[in-house]
């Protein structure tokens, strides 16, 4: 037993003594030597490597958000950032509608006239553009160049411009930044279009097809939402829930069909009397609500008097008069969306008992 653990030592101390000897050897001079004469290499492919993973990252976000102001906001950034600017903007153009600018470090303001007219075609690359100003120099802040590039969504055309901006004096991009931009604007312009057919789709499930206001789905969610938004900032919120009187009468007398005409009417007058933040929405089959944010419950009255009007205001296809009713509520410290709901829902059933063409509000003492 002995003789065996003074072999294990022997070896032992043997192995240690070659490990040292071959340290001496590779670190003789203090630098490994199969790393002599190699270390910048090195240190330039690791740097390749860490820029690389950073593209492949910027790139990969931009194909996991389908919400277009934060895809925008993240294209925004990556360009930036590889080019080393000091501004970014990109505009979206639409057949028919005002451009679409968002801006980092800029003002939209000031981002549309560097940008200008340009509207790239299907095949054009980046462009560089050194501005002049009036005057012997651009001042503190004014921008001295800049670079363009289409947002390509191959095959179609260009869905607008993305644009890196200096505010200082800077040499042209090198070409291994300008080919990251143009990889940055073709990723960004693909990821754009799946984001615009995505918000294309989704309007369309929030919308009821035979009025186009918002669904019963939509209605809830948003109303939910509001809810939210009212108790955090103590902001007053009402909603208005009505029905039209005698429809099931109406459905008799003109068919189904022609219902189908009627409601399809009431929308397009409900449209005419809300203001841009009211939110009408079709609850489902003749019953119909409004969010009102900012709205007290007088202002909720005041909206159901202009409905009135302008559902009075000329007949309805065979319909001579229309009449609604309706229930209406404010927003209480203790209420919730589905609370909220509830009170404006019971107080359109006592409107419907009361009479037609009526509006009651949910705190409203019921008469006898």
């Amino acid at each position: 037993m002995t003789v065996v653990l003074a072999i294990v030592l022997a070896v032992a101390v043997i192995g240690i003594a070659l490990l040292v000897a071959a340290g001496i050897w590779l670190f003789r001079d203090g630098t490994p030597r199969a790393a002599r004469g190699s270390g910048n290499q090195l240190e330039e492919e690791l740097r390749r490597a860490q820029t690389e993973l950073r593209r492949a990252r910027q790139l990969a976000s931009l194909t996991d958000t389908f919400d277009l102001d934060e895809l925008l906001s993240r294209v925004l950034q990556a360009a930036a950032v590889g080019a080393e600017a000091d501004a970014a903007a990109v505009v979206l153009w639409t057949e028919g509608e005002p451009p679409l600018i968002k801006s980092m470090n800029l003002g939209p303001d000031e981002a549309l006239p560097l940008l200008g007219a340009w509207r790239p075609e299907g095949s054009s690359r980046a462009v560089t553009i050194r501005y002049r100003f009036p005057g012997d120099s651009v001042g503190i802040d004014g921008v001295q160049m800049g670079v363009l590039l289409p947002l390509s969504a191959d095959p179609d055309p260009p869905l607008g411009t993305v644009a890196v901006f200096w505010r200082r004096a800077a040499d042209e991009p090198k070409d291994d930044q300008l080919a990251e931009l143009e990889d940055l604007a073709r990723t960004a312009g693909r990821a754009i279009e799946n984001a615009r057919r995505f918000g294309e789709l989704r309007e369309l499930a929030d919308r009821d097809p035979l009025s186009g206001l918002h669904n019963r789905r939509y209605f809830h969610e948003t109303l939910a939402h509001e809810v939210k938004r009212a108790h955090r900032y103590d902001r007053r919120l009402a909603l208005i829930f009505f029905d039209l009187d005698d429809f099931k009468a109406i459905n008799e007398e003109i068919g189904h069909l022609g219902g189908d005409g009627v409601l399809a009417e009431v929308a397009q007058r409900l449209r005419s009397v809300v203001r841009g933040a009211d939110i009408p929405c079709r609850v489902g089959g003749d019953e119909f609500a409004v969010i009102l944010p900012e709205s007290s419950l007088d202002e909720a009255e005041t909206f159901f008097q202009r409905l009135q009007l302008a559902l009075a205001g000329q007949p309805i296809g065979r319909i001579p008069t229309l009449q609604v009713s309706a229930g209406i509520a404010e927003l209480a410290r203790d209420d919730d969306s589905t609370s909220l709901f509830r009170r404006v829902d019971q107080a359109l059933y006592r409107a419907k008992r009361s009479g037609k063409g009526k509006v009651v509000a949910a705190d409203e003492p019921e008469e006898r």
